[in-house]
């Protein structure tokens, strides 16, 4: 960052309001332009100043593009770690600015209100569908609290969440780690994910678009890597597994959340169910395979469907990780 740039991007009251928006969240133009009440052509060229500073960075979702402030400590540099103190600071000083901001945060209501609508609608839609599923395994709460049991209390770092979907792995371990990095491939989870996140503190979870047979990650960037109930969709386990282990610090963790091997095959078709389950061998082997060492899997009965978690702990790179993450 150069100070020069950065203290002419400031040198706007518009500019301030918009860092201490994205202070509060994540948001797109035009959700930007309808709290500050301004045109879409103005907010996204105080946007782009702001960007090209280094200030604030854009994310695609599709045709969405979301902004999120790249100052403070999860993603600045020492210097814009001291722009977002001095703007947390100028809020508390300065009257005017912190009247400003303080109406601003209230207009955010109408965009949780909005992104909350948008998520009851999709669930609505797929309700059914997933009650259907849930039924045939154990109570999400049970599994949730075994899967949070055998994490145990070692820290947790960098996560990331796999195929969030709603987003519930994160929202449950967002307090644990030191940040949440939720994937999914569908738009329209991510919006649920969005909305269902949003009154977490703001840097506390990042989503992202993705596919989990080619993560968007350099190497080696976390040190927990969720996948619940995800790997049954994939036609070949072993690709995101080495995705995962590619992207795995060496002695972080992978969690596994999926089914015992079943015969259930009407979820091939209801469901989209690329595999029916996985045995405990082929899970073991397919850890081993990507560069984690296995541990003894935990089964959780109650249901027609076992759920198993099945952890690893990730050894040194293979160089058989790396390939199957090229191809």
């Amino acid at each position: 960052m150069r100070i020069e740039t950065i203290m002419r991007a400031l040198a706007d009251p518009t500019r301030l309001r918009i860092m201490r928006l994205l202070a509060a969240m994540e948001l797109a133009v035009g959700e930007l332009a309808q709290v500050l009440g301004q045109s879409q052509p103005r907010v996204s060229r105080h946007v782009g100043i702001l960007c090209d500073a280094g200030l604030a960075e854009r994310h695609r979702e599709g045709s969405w593009v979301f902004l999120r402030a790249s100052v403070g400590k999860e993603r600045g540099t020492p210097v814009g770690e001291a722009v977002a103190r001095l703007l947390a600071t100028a809020e508390r000083e300065d009257a005017d600015f912190a009247a400003a901001c303080a109406e601003d945060r209230r207009q955010l209501a109408a965009i949780r209100a909005a992104r909350e609508s948008s998520a009851e609608t999709y669930f609505a839609r797929h309700a059914e569908v997933w009650d259907e599923l849930r039924q045939l395994h154990s109570p999400d709460e049970l599994v949730e609290a075994k899967l949070v049991e055998a994490l145990g209390d070692e820290p947790l770092g960098h996560v990331l969440d796999i195929g969030t979907g709603t987003g519930r792995m994160a929202e449950l371990f967002a307090s644990r780690a030191e940040r949440v990095v939720a994937l999914d491939k569908s738009l329209d989870m991510l919006r649920f994910a969005r909305a269902k996140l949003q009154n977490l503190p703001s840097g506390a979870v990042e989503l992202v678009q993705g596919d989990f047979a080619a993560l968007p990650f350099p190497a080696r960037g976390f040190d927990t890597v969720l996948l619940h109930q995800v790997l049954h969709f994939a036609q070949d386990p072993a690709a995101p597994l080495a995705e995962a282990a590619r992207v795995t610090r060496p002695g972080g963790r992978i969690a596994i959340v999926d089914f015992d091997a079943h015969q259930r095959e009407e979820l091939r078709d209801r469901h989209a169910h690329a595999r029916l389950g996985f045995t405990d061998a082929a899970i073991a082997g397919l850890l081993t395979e990507a560069g984690f060492a296995p541990a003894p899997p935990i089964a959780l009965e109650g249901g027609e469907l076992v759920v198993k978690i099945w952890l690893g702990t990730r050894q040194g790179a293979p160089a058989s990780a790396g390939r199957k993450a090229a191809r």
